[in-house]
């Protein structure tokens, strides 16, 4: 298999791949086909790009993944697997693609607890590419919890080659998670919770997220909240480290909507805003450049309050940088596994080599 890609890639000078990436934040299945080269050092071009909106229907099955049991779980996996199929042909005949080298999907978190050596992404099964008729590359973070480490971060390897001009990279997703490229050896984790939070809080409004951060901007500072965050262990652990949808149920939410049982929707969100910010000018001190992507990097609060913390720049590239990073990287991430090179950083997960993870599957 690698011998073939290889062998394919020195041909073309290149390799063509869908890269496919569901965030927790549930704001839809972000697509990207990039055509990946290396020439002293790897080079992407970003052709064309889409965001599929979820129906309401698999918005509460994907927010609710973490209380199934197995049985109904494989049955939301084999639906989402269909569903990943058909929003890609769609993609694919929208954008009239011809060559798709591989897909490469990193599926939907259902469960993530690496601790107990659990993690489980919907949607990275053999029958999507005999659905395509196009090889898949998928799973990646099994492997490496399997091996003792985080499974995740996963994008820090897409940071180092891709996005080296920059000191620091921070991913606004649905959960906070931050790449240090100019290491010895990169160093990236979860800092905290962002969109899954603003969004919880948003919907009490009726609303699907908070705009430009229209809703944090009306509120103040509940200073109790604040320290009650501020003291969250999570913050005091050292990387290797990262967070999953069970961490902010048992450790934040419950703290949030005591708080909003006597104060505004928007106080609340004030104040996460200027939680989730402090944490991660901490961890972000001294930086210089720092490149900010992800859906919350549109989150005017929160980047204000951020700014005011660092005497380092926050770089927002163009919007298919800001929107799809995550889906170029996860492009990446199977070309390397195609190539049999090191996707998965050891600095990063905490296993005990860099290694090349991820399921691939031939029609």
């Amino acid at each position: 298999m690698v011998d073939d890609f290889v062998a394919l890639f020195q041909q073309k000078g290149c390799l063509n791949i869908i890269g496919v990436m569901s965030g927790t934040s549930l704001d839809g299945l972000d697509l990207a086909y990039v055509s990946f080269r290396y020439e002293d050092q790897w080079q992407y071009e970003l052709h064309y790009t889409q965001t599929i909106t979820y129906s309401k229907e698999w918005v509460n099955k994907l927010g609710n993944l973490v209380e199934q049991d197995a049985a109904k779980l494989e049955r939301i996996d084999r639906e989402y697997t269909l569903l990943l199929g058909d929003y890609i042909q769609q993609f694919i005949a929208a954008n009239n693609i011809s060559q798709v080298d591989a897909v490469s999907s990193h599926g939907h978190t259902a469960k993530h607890q690496p601790e107990k050596g659990i993690t489980y992404q919907i949607g990275n099964r053999r029958e999507l590419a005999s659905m395509l008729g196009i090889p898949v590359v998928c799973d990646f973070r099994k492997q490496d919890v399997a091996r003792g480490g985080q499974g995740a971060p996963l994008v820090p390897v897409g940071d180092r080659e891709l996005f080296s001009d920059f000191d620091a990279c921070v991913n606004f997703g649905g959960f906070a998670n931050v790449t240090f490229t100019h290491v010895s050896s990169p160093l990236a984790y979860d800092v905290g919770g962002v969109n899954l939070v603003f969004n919880r809080i948003s919907r009490r409004l009726g609303k699907a997220y908070d705009e430009n951060g229209e809703i944090a901007l009306r509120g103040s500072l509940i200073p109790e909240l604040y320290t009650s965050l501020e003291a969250l262990e999570y913050y005091q652990l050292k990387p290797p480290k990262s967070l999953g949808v069970e961490w902010l149920e048992t450790h934040v939410y419950p703290l949030l909507d005591r708080w909003l049982e006597t104060h505004s929707e928007a106080a609340v969100m004030h104040t996460y805003a200027k939680h989730i910010s402090n944490q991660l000018a901490r961890v972000l001190a001294g930086n210089n450049r720092i490149l900010c992507t992800g859906g919350g990097a549109y989150h005017k609060v929160l980047m204000d309050f951020l700014q005011k913390q660092l005497k380092g720049n926050l770089h927002l590239p163009s919007v298919g940088i800001i929107e799809f990073k995550e889906a170029l990287i996860f492009g990446f991430l199977g070309v390397l596994r195609l190539l049999g090179h090191p996707n998965c950083l050891a600095s990063v997960t905490g296993v005990s080599a860099d290694h090349s993870a991820g399921e691939v599957y031939f029609p």
